[in-house]
């Protein structure tokens, strides 16, 4: 049964990947990530 536990949030886990994939969000995290780093150096 855990097998089956672990397979099952392994696959939800790369469906919703592949969801935000899909809907451009990566860049979106990509462009936030960004702008908290400069803002952390103190340059943003």
């Amino acid at each position: 049964m855990k097998r089956y536990y672990g397979f099952f949030l392994l696959s939800v886990g790369f469906g919703m990947a592949c969801a935000g994939l899909v809907r451009g969000e990566a860049m979106t995290v990509l462009k936030k990530a960004i702008t908290l780093c400069l803002e952390c150096i103190g340059i943003g």
